[in-house]
């Protein structure tokens, strides 16, 4: 009988997500499972718990991996903040802006979408004239939007909403480990984000972190929280305190892959991480416009860890990917929604983010386009 995983190859990871993992996670990973209330294990959730905290920067208590992708989390920060006829802002100009409207409306929210142009960010101007006529529960954004390479003015934003009863949501799904992330500072009240970008950890866990005025406002609620699984009131008792109160079992092994990733990062040094991906992302796009190619953003927005870049006329951009693919082992993304078949999205996440893997593309795109 042939065993599919025998013949799984090694693929260089350079698409909007999953990114390269390092081998020290892979290692983690194959560690001994223990049960998910072994004294032991609680020591490593309340490593990961203070790991957490200090890549976001915050004093959040209620800062704890989601048992589930970054889906989960945006899923886990909708679903116990809002409730039928809250009214809520989305601040959208991608894929992922667009989601956040889908989960907020399935909850029966009123939502009120502010849309800005795919690949240019979210104005912060326009927010605050439709902030100056309306109050809502919740502002969300979406820090770094995947499915353009934006950056998103998240502190701008936040300022706007000091002072305010409003809750501002965030997505970090892709910025988490690759740029700088201030929650407390920048008045971020509900964070998620995933575990394999820029933390370089395979995919399965979402990192989440409420304020105390989001705690406040999932305790003052009117209605249960309507998804049991992602009732953050029924899973902080697993993850806080001496005794713990069992909730669903825990992806044991997974979460050991999260604080060995975490582990490297604050090892390697925030700022060292940063500036890595920094310099790899301006090594990229000297080598994509030595060969004529323009990127989507203008470079005062661009992420470095996400780098949009338009499929010059002519150019079959699937054919494209899947001789990088086949011949090459390397894999970046298509564009979606509008920039479908307009784009491709080259990801430098994490431990991607290395002089050999930019060298290696732009060597194989030197043969293709």
């Amino acid at each position: 009988m042939n065993n599919l995983l025998n013949n799984i190859q090694e693929i260089l990871l350079m698409g909007p997500g999953p990114s390269c993992v390092p081998d020290a996670v892979y290692q983690a990973m194959s560690q001994k499972t223990l049960g998910h209330l072994d004294p032991y294990f609680l020591q490593i959730m309340d490593g990961i718990k203070e790991q957490l905290q200090a890549v976001l920067h915050t004093h959040n208590v209620l800062t704890v991996p989601i048992s589930g992708t970054g889906s989960a989390g945006m899923e886990t920060c909708f679903v116990n903040l809002v409730e039928p006829g809250d009214p809520v802002l989305i601040l959208s100009n991608g894929v992922f802006g667009t989601r956040m409207q889908d989960v907020a409306s399935r909850l029966g929210a009123k939502v009120d979408a502010l849309e800005f142009t795919w690949g240019a960010p979210v104005i912060v101007e326009d927010v605050k004239k439709k902030l100056a006529g309306n109050a809502y529960k919740i502002v969300a954004v979406v820090h770094a939007e995947t499915s353009t390479g934006v950056c998103n003015p998240v502190p701008e934003i936040g300022k706007l909403l000091q002072g305010s009863d409003t809750l501002f949501l965030v997505d970090t799904v892709t910025s988490l480990g690759g740029i700088n992330i201030e929650m407390d500072a920048w008045g971020i009240d509900a964070l998620y984000s995933g575990s394999q970008k820029c933390l370089s950890c395979p995919p399965g866990l979402s990192p989440v972190s409420f304020s105390d005025r989001a705690v406040a406002a999932l305790q003052q609620r009117k209605s249960k929280v309507p998804n049991w699984y992602l009732d953050l009131s029924m899973i902080i008792k697993y993850w806080e305190g001496r005794k713990r109160v069992y909730h669903h079992t825990a992806p044991i092994n997974m979460l050991y892959a999260l604080y060995q990733a975490l582990f490297l990062i604050l090892e390697e040094g925030l700022e060292h991480v940063y500036q890595r991906h920094l310099e790899n992302h301006r090594a990229l796009v000297a080598g994509l416009e030595a060969l004529g190619l323009k990127m989507v953003v203008e470079p005062q927005y661009r992420l470095p860890m996400l780098n949009s870049v338009y499929v010059p006329d002519g150019v079959d951009e699937a054919a494209v990917r899947t001789a990088l693919l086949e011949k090459y082992k390397i894999e970046i993304g298509a564009g979606l929604g509008p920039l479908s078949g307009k784009i491709w999205r080259i990801g430098l996440m994490g431990h991607t983010a290395r002089p050999e893997n930019v060298t290696r593309l732009l060597d194989a795109l030197k043969r293709l386009v």
